[in-house]
């Protein structure tokens, strides 16, 4: 093999042809660097066996110039990258790009120096060196991490570096996560929801593409069910990668995973660091058995990573609108996340409480396998919800609430207990006008009309913000 068609990452050309040096061996999916003009770039082996007869011959093509230490992209995220481009009108080089994410990752092992306390005492002791051997003590980090925590400054800590009272300390930037265990604290399952951890279980046991709507009503146990389905993957040494929206990547969900498994599963998004984002990518580029990434909790752009034994894909919340991309490559995840699934072969679940209409006929029509729990766990129950028609209950003269509303309120107040109200709007008026000839007050800024809040006597815009004292008179 002495021609390789390569997918620079470059979204303003299309694939191009390198000659394979000796002494190389690449294959579909080698992450390479090749010569682009005087540059050097980055690119993916897209083809090698099927390149169409070309008039340039093998020796006058450019040669690859070298080989990164990380391993091939699997055909199935390939078959992925060129669908997603296809479907919704992108290069491939742009959905390629959402791969290579993390561009330390590539470099290969790298290693950081932290520091920790030695336990000899300084030469000489300050107010400030007491403090930071008072804080550091049992703590390893870098010379920053553990100023912040100490309270003083990186001249302080290279102070007691140099006076032997902390010393260094290499680690490598890919330390492995700890493994979930997947029967660290089984639960007490319903009857409905047994019913419906089994057949996922069953499913992920089997193998094969296997699209599921989980309907499931509000406090049902949904994440209780595909948990188990998480569990079998586990024990079958596969990669799950649950998909989440960005509002619901909550330390509370965290906690309950790792309550559940007894370790936090890798996370996925974009406000991690550049560090955390290096060493997430490179562990789930390594399957479980290898010791690299079990489950991955993560925001749409996790469903581009290379996994390397991905097992299952649980989509929650699968009705967010926010799982809908809308700067760059424009997708919607829960949709991709199916056509992963498929070019993958494994199952794929969808949860959710309020499914979209879309799913709901996928399910109807039989592509996808409907799964409903209907119930709440528990025997719970739903709370009570009355209308108030304001035609049949109109509020007294000067207030704004109806009077089943006020009886209900004053109750809660009599028992000491506490009630929420939400009003549909901010402000006192949606606009401010004058009355005689009907002048709008517009926002400087955006043109939005300005909303009169008459407890701070300002009038505001909800859409930029800017704010301005009311007029004495109309100008």
């Amino acid at each position: 093999m002495n021609r390789v068609r390569l997918l620079i990452l470059n979204a303003a050309l299309g694939p191009l042809d390198y000659r394979v040096p000796d002494g190389m061996a690449v294959e579909p999916g080698s992450v390479v660097i090749a010569p682009l003009g005087p540059r050097q770039v980055t690119g993916i082996v897209w083809e090698t066996d099927r390149l169409p007869g070309e008039s340039v011959p093998d020796a006058k093509l450019r040669p690859l110039l070298g080989l990164l230490p990380v391993p091939p992209l699997s055909a199935a995220l390939r078959r992925l990258v060129e669908w997603t481009a296809d479907y919704y009108c992108a290069s491939l080089a742009a959905v390629a790009r959402m791969v290579l994410s993390s561009g330390g990752a590539l470099k290969g092992g790298v290693t950081t120096t932290e520091y920790r306390l030695t336990g000899q005492p300084p030469s000489r002791m300050t107010p400030k060196r007491e403090q930071a051997i008072t804080r550091l003590e049992g703590e390893q980090a870098t010379i920053r991490e553990l100023a912040a925590l100490a309270g003083v400054s990186d001249a302080v800590l290279r102070g007691l570096v140099t006076d032997g009272v902390l010393e260094a300390v290499v680690v490598d930037c890919d330390q492995p996560y700890p493994p979930a265990m997947p029967d660290h604290a089984a639960p007490d399952l319903s009857p409905a929801q047994h019913e419906a951890a089994a057949r996922f279980c069953e499913a992920v046991d089997e193998g094969g593409f296997a699209p599921f709507l989980l309907d499931g009503v509000t406090g049902s146990g949904k994440t209780e069910v595909y948990f188990e389905a998480i569990a079998t993957a586990i024990r079958n040494n596969r990669q799950v990668l649950v998909l989440m929206p960005e509002i619901a990547l909550t330390q509370a969900f965290l906690r309950r995973f790792e309550d559940r498994f007894g370790a936090a599963p890798v996370i996925w998004h974009s406000a991690l660091k550049s560090t955390e984002r290096r060493r997430a990518w490179r562990a789930i580029a390594k399957g479980p058995q290898d010791g690299g990434a079990q489950v991955i909790v993560g925001a749409r752009s996790a469903l581009f990573l290379p996994y390397a034994a991905l097992g299952l894909i649980v989509v929650d919340e699968a009705h967010e609108v926010s799982f809908k991309q809308d700067d760059g490559v424009r997708y919607n995840a829960r949709d991709v996340a199916v056509m992963r699934a498929r070019f993958e072969q494994i199952p794929v679940i969808l949860a959710s409480a309020t499914p979209a209409l879309e799913s709901l006929q996928m399910a109807e029509s039989g592509v996808y396998a409907k799964v409903d729990l209907p119930s709440r766990f528990g025997g719970a129950t739903l709370p009570d919800i009355t209308i108030v028609d304001l035609r049949a209950h109109e509020p007294e003269r000067g207030h704004w609430i109806a009077p089943p509303l006020v009886e209900a309120l004053e109750v809660r107040l009599e028992r000491g207990e506490q009630s929420l109200l939400f009003l549909n709007r901010r402000g006192y008026a949606p606009l401010t006008l004058c009355r005689h000839c009907g002048y709008r007050f517009q926002c400087p800024n955006c043109s939005a009309w300005l909303v009169e809040h008459r407890l701070s006597q300002r009038l505001a815009c909800h859409h930029c913000g800017h704010e301005t004292a009311p007029p004495d008179a109309c100008p």
